[in-house]
């Protein structure tokens, strides 16, 4: 067996690898150190392989495709796995294997599985290397193409080994593609002992173990455990013309408009606003010694859905994804120009697949699902704050999701436990972004359905434990940018024009805007957003602002149920704030329900 001259002073990491590579059987051991010259010999080596196709440099310099097994193109929650001693610490919200079962099934598909292949080990650093906020794990591979999405995506390398080697704890995740078979396919989490094993996909948060796996699974119990908050939040700083930024967090389900909130552009009639990058997917959030909430973003780079981009829907990440980025399973153009849905300009000349194409299918050229890998560097609005050790202090939390005729454009809940019930019992539409039928509602807590590590029911409990540590916690709001009319219409604008909706929601934090409230909580007065320049129907404000009751007396025994399958293990504080919504909205059947917990 063939060794890189790069090992470990840390003890504990050296026997780990030892025992991995006596199970696996590769070839070769490579430690990764995350240098350029690394880099470039593994694309080299992926690109002679075959396993990325160079895209046409004088456009898109630096520039590769990757193509996914058919089979191996999104998250696969039904064979994701929370493996903890007890079943009820796991919840209903996840899928359980005992321990001991889950390591005898994984180690049997591990046996052997790298034979003719090379071991790589990637230490990797969640977070500023320098942050005390930041957290270690170390990924072992067979992959190519996850050592160079890794070097993107996380602060991967020699610094943070040196920072495993100082004394940091670190998360060890195991991953090999395997034989990419669905039949053959886990991703198994083992938060009691900060341990991943992922075997048979070669697909982005199934595959990149520092992504999903474990900024969002392991460190939520990490975070429940140590008082602080891992969540599927984008982080956005919103300067004002007087040179004033504040930070907002915001928890969309995937493909509901993060990326292009966290990127979004001003529009022409707000002159003098900036807004800055901190992170467009992923927040740690600490209580600081200030009484504020500071957030960090764990992530390096950018795995984002790439259909719908475009100059128009978001010119920061069209324009970063030009040059030194790796596409997995867009279409080509017939001059190898990555193509997918939504980018207006060129024509498709082979799908995802390499088929040629044919506009008559009906189908998709790009895959619904596909995807830009990107360092964060290259984001022209990056925040200057992205790397600050201490991270950003947090003024407001905005939970949304897709409903096309629930939730107003905006409101805010009335302090930081009906905050907690706003994000409980959050639905949104599905997305491409998860396997299984599209259009769905589903309830979707805090954004994190797929992705907390533990019992929902003790998740909520943690939530509302941070807020009470708060002398100054964020304000918390919910927001709808999808809201349709009797027609399917977009009543709302979106993309640039959000920036209305964000500045009411720093108003209400710093008192200087208007609201009414209403059972659900408060709302912007007709007047509150500015719409000035705005070019929509007479009463869209008043439609996108409207709370139809009977729908909201039926959304709330719908929360009711899903809070049901928790039993006893539900906070009794977050029940207060259920039974005061449903008796404000007059629903004798939610309030039946509430009054039996």
């Amino acid at each position: 067996m063939q060794r890189s001259p790069m090992s470990t002073r840390n003890a504990e990491l050296a026997q780990w690898v030892e025992e991995v590579a006596r199970l696996t059987r590769p070839d070769r051991i490579q430690w990764c150190d995350g240098s350029e010259a690394e880099d470039e010999r593994l694309i080299d080596q992926m690109l002679d392989s075959g396993e990325l196709i160079r895209l046409n440099e004088k456009t898109h310099p630096g520039c590769y495709l990757h193509r996914s097994d058919p089979a191996d193109v999104a998250r696969v929650e039904h064979l994701t796995f929370v493996c903890t001693e007890q079943e009820a610490d796991a919840g209903p919200n996840n899928h359980w294997m005992a321990p001991g079962d889950a390591r005898e099934k994984m180690l049997g598909l591990f046996e052997g599985c790298m034979e003719g292949r090379t071991l790589y080990v990637v230490p990797y650093c969640m977070g500023p290397v320098a942050s005390p906020l930041s957290r270690c794990g170390v990924e072992i591979t067979d992959s190519p193409y996850v050592v160079v999405n890794m070097r993107r995506m996380t602060r991967m390398g020699k610094a943070a080994l040196e920072r495993i080697e100082r004394g940091d704890s670190f998360v060890k995740g195991l991953h090999s593609t395997g034989e990419l078979d669905p039949e053959r396919r886990f991703i198994m989490h083992f938060p009691e002992s900060l341990e991943i094993m992922s075997y048979g996909s070669g697909y982005g948060g199934n595959a990149l173990l520092g992504k999903k796996c474990h900024a969002l699974r392991i460190a939520s119990y990490q975070a429940r455990t140590e008082g602080w908050l891992a969540e599927h939040m984008l982080i956005v700083g919103i300067e004002n013309p007087q040179g004033e930024t504040h930070y907002v967090a915001a928890a969309f389900p995937s493909a509901c408009g993060k990326t292009n909130l966290a990127m979004l552009i001003p529009p022409e009639s707000h002159q003098g606003w900036k807004i800055w990058t901190v992170g467009d997917d992923i927040a740690w959030l600490h209580p600081g010694k200030d009484g504020r909430l500071w957030a960090i973003n764990p992530e390096a780079g950018y795995f984002g859905v790439v259909p719908g981009t475009s100059p128009k829907t978001n010119p920061n990440a069209y324009e970063m994804i030009t040059r030194d980025t790796i596409f997995t399973n867009v279409a080509v153009t017939e001059d190898n120009q990555p193509w997918w849905e939504g980018k207006k300009d060129g024509q498709p000349a082979h799908d995802w697949q390499g088929r040629p194409w044919n506009p008559d299918s009906g189908k998709a050229a790009a895959h619904p699902n596909s995807r830009f890998t990107v360092s964060a560097t290259q984001n022209p609005s990056q925040s200057p704050e992205a790397e600050a050790p201490a991270g950003v202090p947090i003024s407001a939390i905005m939970f949304g999701g897709r409903r096309r005729d629930l939730a107003p454009l905006v409101f805010e809940a009335r302090d930081w436990n009906h905050g907690v019930l706003v994000g409980a019992g959050m639905a949104s539409e599905t997305t491409a972004a998860a396997t299984g039928a599209q259009g769905v509602v589903r309830r979707d807590p805090m954004a994190m359905k797929p992705f907390c590590g533990y019992n929902f029911a003790d998740y909520f409990s943690h939530w509302l434990n941070v807020g009470a540590k708060l002398d100054k916690p964020p304000r918390i709001f919910h927001v709808n940018w999808f809201r349709q009319d009797a027609e399917d219409n977009f009543i709302w604008p979106g993309f640039g024009e959000n920036l209305r909706v964000l500045r009411w929601v720093l108003d209400r934090c710093h008192g200087n805007a208007s609201a009414v409230e209403t059972p659900i909580g408060f709302l912007p007065t007709l007047d509150a957003i500015d719409q000035e320049g705005l070019s929509m129907k007479d009463g869209a404000m008043e439609e996108l602002l409207s709370v139809d009751e009977a729908l909201w007396q039926s959304e709330m025994t719908g929360i009711g149920d899903f809070f049901d399958q928790f039993g006893e293990r539900i906070p009794e504080a977050l029940m207060e704030e259920f039974r005061r919504v449903v008796e404000a909205l007059g629903n004798d059947k939610a309030q039946q329900a509430g009054a039996s917990r």
